[in-house]
């Protein structure tokens, strides 16, 4: 069924069409993505949902992205870009499929890989779709090609320039062969890489049957028209910013390799009317471990943060972006050169995004929370059963979102340019011979404050046979959440490994380490910020608290000073305002 008539490309872009053919590109995109999860074999995808599917112009700008992880998307944009100056659409043929993941090309860390196929309609491409996903193992150092100890970026797996997958549809068998041969779990792979063809496949499916509904320019105008529309959207929405300089520095735990040594992000932003310039300047060096982020990683922190504050009214595509300005310094840890080790970056995007956010806090106190934890604690279990057969299943832990003016962080809870989630513990130890022994709320590790950040999570792991490589990539251990207008900050993270044999090993953030039968791995996630003063929290509230045990006595007493004053409720103009 059609759903508008055809319409010749010189009449007047009518309002309803527009609309009625953005919703459906937002609901090819997900559909793409919900393909993705469900065809894909590793747990980190058809669990973890680290993927993410877009659709995109011709010219290489984002025309739709779906619900899923921001910094897969935001980070498609270089990627398409990349393959599509590889391969040039003009030369293109139906059938074409083109993969990358290398970060130094375009891409962002080597488990990352990037697929674009090019829609075509009329014998004429009209459309990219696209799929990005995190595979579990792309060869390297340590299972899971995510090593915390890497130096260089040939330590941390296989890296793949912009190629063809598929030649007007003839499989390039060479390049799989290859893939194949230099990844731990090849069959896991080529699942999830078939994945990404069925979803991109469904995409340009479901484009060409748009297609059919319009005349072929008809419908690159309204593409057109949607992507101006973003951009006059995001303008205004800038404008609303008070013009001027915002600055915010922050600190990450290490890079590790030099475990003791913090790193600075220092991030400087410019409002000037309708533009807004993000500067690094200030930024610490590129790092000797894998905590470097290359340029496309950096934007996607950037695009998310202004994205958010944008608002969410706006619809998401290319044209948000117009906006926006970025220096990146050449030889900081926000643009390293090669051939600096890079694995790590989505700690440090999450921390990124959150600078942003703390930049303009001052110029938004109503609308922009607290630190949140921004942390994504990484966990990849890797190793032999007893019967030698081999394994590999991962873990993404967050923890507190920062409090806002008027609302409670949330607890346990993505933030921060990821939308990941956790790895049910079923699966988990069908998975590997793992046992989780606990998983509860951290108490007390949400910042006191009139709103209190959101609490952090505790989980306890114990292997139950043979033998394991852990990879451990978290944050916060070192510089907790900051609170705002008086309120505390959120409790650092923290994890130790119980060895059977009696010892007791604090985790510096960062590690790569062997566990074996009877030891048991402790994390505790980091809090959000708390906002205002604690004593004026509400009784009530710190009374529902005490309840559920996310407020210790001692801590009620000593941080909120037994609590304030009766809850206010806010006027119609404050609720307008959010936060």
């Amino acid at each position: 069924m059609n759903i508008v008539p055809a319409m010749s490309p010189d009449r007047r872009l009518d309002p309803v069409t527009v609309e009625v053919v953005r919703n459906k590109l937002d609901g090819i995109s997900n559909e793409m993505q919900l393909k993705l999860i469900r065809s894909s074999f590793s747990p980190l995808v058809k669990e973890g949902f680290d993927a993410a599917a877009s659709l995109f112009t011709t010219g290489g700008e984002v025309l739709s992205l779906s619900l899923s992880v921001p910094g897969h998307l935001s980070a498609s944009i270089p990627c398409v870009r990349a393959l599509l100056d590889a391969f040039p659409l003009a030369a293109a043929r139906e059938g074409d499929i083109y993969i990358m993941n290398d970060p130094y090309l375009g891409g962002t860390h080597i488990p990352d890989i990037a697929m674009a196929v090019p829609v075509f309609h009329g014998g004429r491409p009209i459309a990219v779709s696209c799929t990005i996903t995190h595979h579990q193992d792309l060869g390297g150092m340590v299972p899971g090609s995510l090593p915390t100890n890497a130096t260089d970026i040939y330590q941390e797996g296989l890296r793949i320039p912009p190629v063809k997958l598929r030649d007007a549809g003839v499989e390039n068998e060479t390049l799989v062969r290859i893939i194949r041969q230099n990844v731990r779990f090849p069959d896991m792979l080529m699942g999830d890489l078939n994945a990404q063809i069925a979803s991109c496949t469904v995409g340009a499916r479901r484009l060409r049957a748009l297609a059919e509904d319009f005349d072929a320019d008809h419908l690159q105008q309204i593409f057109d028209d949607l992507l101006d529309r973003s951009e006059r959207m995001t303008r205004e929405s800038f404008r609303a910013i008070p013009n001027g300089t915002y600055r915010y520095t922050d600190h990450f735990d290490n890079d590790g390799i030099e475990l003791d040594r913090r790193v600075r992000i220092q991030v400087r932003i410019d409002v000037s009317d309708d533009e807004v310039h993000v500067d690094f300047d200030g930024t610490d060096r590129q790092l000797t471990g894998p905590l470097n982020c290359v340029p496309s990683a950096s934007q996607s922190g950037v695009y998310f943060a202004l994205r958010a504050i944008a608002g969410p009214e706006i619809p998401s595509n290319g044209g948000c972006f117009r906006p926006i300005s970025i220096h990146l310094p050449r030889g900081t840890f926000v643009n390293p050169v090669e051939p600096a080790p890079v694995n790590s970056r989505s700690a440090a995007i999450k921390r990124i995004a959150g600078a942003i956010l703390g930049a303009f806090r001052d110029a938004l106190p109503d609308r922009i929370p607290a630190d949140s934890a921004g942390q994504l604690l990484l966990l990849i279990f890797a190793g032999l059963r007893d019967d030698r057969t081999r394994y590999i299943t991962g873990e993404l832990l967050v923890g507190g979102s920062g409090a806002g003016v008027r609302t409670d962080g949330v607890d346990v809870i993505e933030t921060d340019n990821t939308n990941c989630t956790n790895i049910p513990i079923e699966t988990l130890e069908l998975g590997a011979p793992i046992r989780v022994l606990r998983s509860a709320l951290k108490p007390d590790s949400g910042g006191p404050g009139r709103q209190r950040g959101g609490l952090g999570l505790i989980k306890e792991f114990e292997l139950l046979e043979g033998s394991m490589t852990l990879t451990h990539r978290g944050e916060r251990h070192f510089h907790p959440a900051q609170g705002y207008a008086g309120g505390l900050p959120g409790a650092c993270a923290r994890s130790v490994i119980h060895r059977r044999s009696g010892v007791t090993e604090e985790v510096p953030s960062k590690i790569v380490t062997d566990l074996v039968a009877g030891d048991r791995l402790i994390v505790e996630t980091a809090g959000g910020g708390g906002y205002g003063d604690p004593g004026g929290r509400p009784r009530a509230d710190l009374a529902l608290d005490r309840a559920d045990e996310k407020v210790s006595e001692s801590a009620a007493a000593a941080l909120y000073r037994g609590g304030g004053t009766t809850r206010k409720e806010p006027s119609r103009s404050e609720d307008d305002r959010g936060g």
